[in-house]
């Protein structure tokens, strides 16, 4: 007998179709056609193929930037998501303060991006700012406006602070679908705190860490509004990311083609590491590790 397919779910999924078309696939469109023609103003656009794509693989500008980036995005996974797994696991686990915890937590994902940059401008400033003026009391030489290891260390504990909550959150989520009967069973074999993590915790929180890397990662290099607010790419170039260099580039240049170009690449480059992010620990899940 034939099996009857009902079409009409698509009517509740055609909505979602449009809205993506609108939001998405249009904007992309409009960039892949800047990244292929050329125009001198008055609308007027003439076909330059390739031409964009290959100024910018030659360009040592949009490599340096890979670079700061990748280097950026590294350094963030390997401080947020320990960070994150060793919050969640001294976390209370019910009550009172188990609520309280979670509400604390919550609160720096609740700030908006240009107002967690602007708190750490003025919190970092020597003369107004509680960090910058204590740590020149003490006779810490700190200017992320002038040397380049005080505007790293800026950032990186701005996006530290800001999103350790999110690994965080979701490694709790985690800990939280375990049942007791593992935790009774590892008691009456008497494993140690790591063995429990080890093969128990770690294993069972591998789905929703597969998430937090993946989603630290995607804003992580795509991260703009809170280095730029800060340290606005400087001092010199020594912070500008990637997403930094590319509104320099269309918006203060006004270079559109080269622009649109560096665009696509660079959500190919984010495409081609979720991929390869989402491939490893997938495979590392189904093996148990």
């Amino acid at each position: 007998m034939d099996k009857t397919v009902n079409h009409k779910a698509w009517f509740l999924v055609l909505p979602v179709l449009i809205l993506v078309a609108f939001s998405a696939v249009i904007p992309l469109m409009t960039v892949v056609n800047y990244s292929v023609q050329d125009t001198f103003g008055q609308n007027e656009f003439f076909w330059a193929g390739l031409e964009w794509f290959e100024e910018m693989l030659a360009s040592d500008r949009m490599w340096d930037a890979l670079g700061r980036q990748l280097m950026f995005s590294g350094i963030i996974l390997l401080i947020e998501v320990p960070l994150g797994i060793f919050v969640a696991l001294n976390m209370p686990k019910s009550g009172f303060w188990a609520s309280f915890c979670l509400v604390v937590m919550s609160l720096p994902l609740l700030i908006p991006w240009n107002v967690v940059g602007t708190i750490w401008q003025i919190f970092g400033r020597v003369d107004i700012g509680l960090l910058g003026y204590t740590l020149d009391l003490i006779g810490v030489d700190y200017n992320y406006t002038q040397d380049t290891f005080a505007a790293w260390v800026t950032i990186i504990v701005m996006d530290v602070w800001h999103w350790t909550s999110l690994v965080a959150l979701l490694a709790y989520a985690g800990l939280k679908s375990i049942p007791d009967a593992y935790y009774q069973a590892a008691k009456i074999d008497q494993a140690s705190r790591w063995k429990v993590f080890r093969f128990i915790e770690l294993p069972k929180m591998m789905g929703v860490l597969m998430i937090a890397v993946l989603l630290r990662f995607m804003d992580s290099f795509m991260i703009y509004t809170e280095p730029f607010v800060v340290t606005g790419g400087g001092p010199g170039n020594a912070t500008t990311l990637l997403s930094i260099d590319l509104v320099k580039m269309a918006l203060g240049q006004f270079d559109l083609g080269p622009a649109a170009a560096f665009s696509i690449m660079y959500f190919l480059v984010i495409l081609l590491i979720s991929w390869v992010f989402y491939t490893v620990m997938t495979n590392l899940d189904k093996k148990g590790m």
